[in-house]
């Protein structure tokens, strides 16, 4: 009876770990987006000191990637590990 089971149970078995890759990979991606923003705000910061750019350039691009990183961790997990809603 087991090994029919088994059988049987297979197929959502496979389903279940081709959800959990997908999952993995789509945490990943998001995971080096906000790195990517963060290496952004940095650059800004640093262009900023260095007088590449002024007050006013600084605060429109902080202010445009620090609404992405906060559009990106809406969808990003909460403290549980599980995704979060969108709201």
């Amino acid at each position: 009876m087991l090994l029919i089971d088994d059988i049987l149970l297979a197929p959502l078995r496979g389903l279940l770990l081709v959800f959990r890759e997908v999952h993995d990979a789509a945490q990943q991606e998001l995971a080096g987006e906000q790195e990517a923003i963060r290496a952004e705000l940095y650059q800004a910061y640093m262009m900023l000191e260095t007088g590449q750019i002024t007050p006013g350039q600084f605060e429109a691009r902080e202010e445009e990637l620090l609404e992405r990183l906060e559009q990106l961790e809406s969808f990003g997990p909460d403290a549980d590990g599980e995704l979060q809603e969108i709201e």
